[in-house]
């Protein structure tokens, strides 16, 4: 199952996990704006419990990769591409029309990456930010060869971690967290009526389609990235927890592997695979051209499935995780589990 750029992915999905390492930051994931003036500056976030101060909207944003998506489409939801100076995040497709174009025409600043695929101190520096976003602390750590939040400081750059970040835990993160990263950014670049706006809707497009599967039997869901091997078995990329577990949940579904292990993703033989029940399947594409075929291979694989039997599947992308479109994916998921509420 893996490709040619599984060994790209699963170092930048590593941003995503707490194996990759701790860091030097302290701190929960909690943030809160103190001390807005009316015209709306100064703000500041207490973020992985360091202090960042806005004197202003910020008007060079650097946007590190992570394997996310959730920062540089939040930006764009809120209307804030013009303040990107670069960004490194791209998923190849998007449930939001024209969003995956817009990603796409967005400067990179032109940097030449590390290891990570992601920008090194010196290049950071020279693409003179005034705030630089990343997923986890990873992205600020010296040991891995970013420039951290300190060192940003000292050159005049703010900095922020995306909520659940601050622990490099994501196991932990919901559709609340994608909330949070809205308001934020509405504080920082004092957008916030317009955060407000996107969230209200969310959350009343969620409400609607829970109301419609409400009380109705879970089906049991695989959620996997799709091509993608980040482990020594043969299923590495299957989620076991995290926000697609609330997705799921509100969708009126259940992850039939959540107990199969207590970090985001579980890595899982084909035996251990071939003996769960699927109901349904839901396969994420991360820059894979044809993730559908993907899904259609795995319920060839594995006939004895619900999913396969009953051909269940929906290919997402950008909605199942962190990020402004949630409500996207808990609609598209009620509808393949539920069709007959719709």
């Amino acid at each position: 199952m893996n490709r040619p750029a599984t060994t790209a992915l699963a170092a930048a999905l590593c941003l995503l996990t707490a194996a990759c390492g701790g860091s030097s930051d302290d701190g929960r994931a909690s943030t809160r704006a103190t001390g807005a003036s009316k015209a709306g500056y100064p703000v500041t976030l207490d973020n992985c419990g360091r202090s960042e101060t806005f004197k202003k909207d910020p008007g060079r944003v650097v946007v590190m990769n992570g394997a996310s998506v959730a920062e540089v489409s939040t930006l764009l939801a809120l209307g804030l591409q013009d303040k990107i100076v670069a960004n490194q995040q791209t998923y190849g497709m998007s449930e939001v029309a024209g969003r995956a174009a817009a990603i796409k025409a967005l400067p990179t600043g032109d940097v030449e990456l590390n290891e990570g695929y992601d920008i090194p101190r010196e290049a950071m520096f020279g693409l003179r930010p005034d705030l630089v976003l990343s997923v986890t602390t990873y992205g600020f750590d010296q040991k891995n060869g970013f420039a951290t939040r300190d060192q940003l400081k000292q050159v005049g750059a703010n900095s922020y971690v995306s909520p659940q970040g601050c622990d490099d835990d994501p196991s932990k993160m919901t559709v609340a967290d994608s909330y949070r990263l809205l308001r934020d950014m509405g504080k920082i670049f004092n957008v916030g009526d317009k955060a407000e706006k996107l969230i209200a809707e969310s959350e009343k497009n969620i409400a609607a389609v829970s109301e419609k599967v409400k009380g109705k039997k879970r089906p049991k869901v695989m959620v996997l990235f799709s091509n993608m091997s980040m482990g020594s078995n043969d299923f590495s990329s299957v989620f076991s927890n995290g926000i697609a577990n609330d997705i799921l949940a509100k969708a009126g579904g259940a992850n039939a592997f959540a107990n199969a292990s207590k970090t985001l993703f579980a890595d899982l033989s084909k035996e251990k695979v071939a003996a769960t029940d699927v109901d349904a399947l839901v396969v994420i594409s991360y820059n894979d051209p044809d993730p559908a075929a993907y899904a259609k291979k795995l319920l060839k694989e594995f006939p004895q499935w619900s999913a396969a039997k009953n051909n269940k599947y929906v290919v997402l992308s950008d909605s199942m995780y962190l990020g402004p479109s949630n409500d996207l994916a808990v609609e598209k998921v009620a509808k393949l589990l539920h069709p007959e509420a719709f």
